[in-house]
């Protein structure tokens, strides 16, 4: 199966692309919003990503699950950390470079809000 269902409609040549993996660049938030730690006022600590990770991404109105593949952080000339990650998608997604997106991860059975981040790329659905 191609991934592909009747959810993509436009004319040829006036949709964004297709994208079955994202790299993203991404920020997390330093704790969770309504999670509490046992016996603490403040929320739990948000972990870094890790490969292999299952996480949640929302891209404008749509939510698609995606598998972290491989992760990167580099050091600017200004000293920030760019962040990025590569996630495979579980189902494919007609979006554009630079669209903005949520992440949530699964934490006690529910998905929680951890960072989000801007699409730099990714690979591309041939149709």
């Amino acid at each position: 199966s191609s991934g592909i269902n009747a959810e993509y409609g436009g004319s040829e040549g006036s949709l964004p692309p297709i994208y079955t993996l994202i790299e993203i660049q991404y920020h997390l938030m330093r704790r969770l919003l309504g999670v509490r730690t046992e016996g603490k006022s403040k929320g739990a600590k948000v972990d870094n990503l890790s490969k292999n990770e299952v996480l949640l991404v929302n891209i404008g109105s749509l939510s698609a699950g995606g598998r972290v593949s491989a992760i990167r952080e580099t050091k600017n000339k200004h000293g920030a950390v760019d962040k990025r990650a590569k996630v495979i998608l579980t189902s494919a997604v007609c979006t554009d470079v630079g669209e903005k997106i949520a992440i949530s991860r699964k934490i006690n059975k529910h998905w929680r809000l951890i960072g989000w981040g801007t699409i730099k790329g990714g690979q591309k659905m041939a149709i």
